[in-house]
């Protein structure tokens, strides 16, 4: 897909901003790195209740910032709307403060903004949102102890048939991902549907970043690849359990790399990606999309 502007940047990052010392926060927040989760994916009904609070008001506070993509924006404008939300839910936002890989800073914003060629964890910061940009927000609710997480893409101003196209394949992608996840199979089912749905429209699936368990802790160690992976990735799905499928399709090839801030991932070749991601819950007649607003 030709590209509408020049390629992303990185631009000045605001401070972070302050959270009400009665909002709870993770307890990853100030550490190097997360603790180890140990409880499984399976949850208890009670559990899945609180699961179900955090990621609607996850899902929410994705529509609201979703309403502010256009052309003139600066992601920061888009994460104060993402934070401000969650604050006046009473809901910490998972990503700010999540620590980084070793010698990395922590996250410092309430929401992921990865712009056109950017894959994901885009940091919010004072570039400007160009006419027909793809605008993928991240964000995800802690609240009750539990994170709930979801993601979608969205068109500054009207873009392009190809743009417009690549949303389209990217949220089917996902949810048939989603319907794929049904009790007994293995995990990595998810991808393989993922993958040769994608294919038809010559489009390449990212293989190094996944879907993940999520519930008391951000990332439970659960693995959701979106790619074929069997072998590999053969945890069976099991009712009770509860995690992310959050496919990024890329128009060209799927390689890419991260910049020197330790979080943002691009495409090699520039090549534009669209990402929907959803928190699930797998019943015993198959998977529920907890992320509906």
């Amino acid at each position: 897909m030709a590209p509408v502007r020049e390629s992303i940047t990185k631009g000045s990052v605001s401070p972070m901003r302050p959270v009400p010392g009665g909002i709870a926060r993770p307890e990853y927040v100030g550490k190097k790195r997360a603790a180890a989760w140990h409880g499984g994916d399976v949850h208890s009904a009670e559990m899945l209740e609180r699961i179900r609070i955090s990621a609607r008001i996850a899902a929410q506070a994705l529509a609201e910032v979703g309403r502010h993509v256009a052309p003139g924006v600066t992601t920061d404008a888009l994460d104060r709307v993402g934070h401000e939300f969650l604050m006046d839910h009473h809901a910490y936002p998972s990503t700010l403060g999540y620590p980084g890989a070793a010698g990395r800073p922590p996250f410092p914003k309430a929401l992921c903004t990865s712009v056109n060629e950017v894959v994901c964890h885009g940091i919010p910061d004072d570039s400007v949102v160009q006419d027909g940009d793809i605008v993928k927000i991240d964000i995800t609710a802690f609240t009750n102890g539990v994170h709930g997480d979801n993601c979608g893409s969205f068109i500054a101003g009207e873009g392009t048939p190809e743009s417009r196209r690549l949303l389209e394949v990217a949220r089917e992608a996902t949810m048939r991902g989603v319907k794929a996840a049904q009790p007994g199979r293995q995990v990595n089912v998810i991808g393989r549907v993922i993958e040769k749905y994608a294919a038809r429209f010559g489009y390449e699936s990212v293989k190094n970043y996944t879907g993940h368990g999520v519930g008391p802790a951000f990332h439970t160690g659960l693995v959701i690849p979106h790619y074929d992976s069997a072998p590999f990735h053969d945890d069976i799905i099991e009712p009770g359990m509860v995690f992310t499928v959050e496919p990024m399709i890329v128009a060209g090839s799927e390689a890419n790399h991260e910049w020197d801030d330790g979080w943002t991932v691009v495409t090699n070749d520039g090549s534009w990606v669209a990402q929907f991601e959803h928190t699930i819950f797998i019943t015993p007649d198959g998977p529920e999309v907890l992320t509906t607003p």
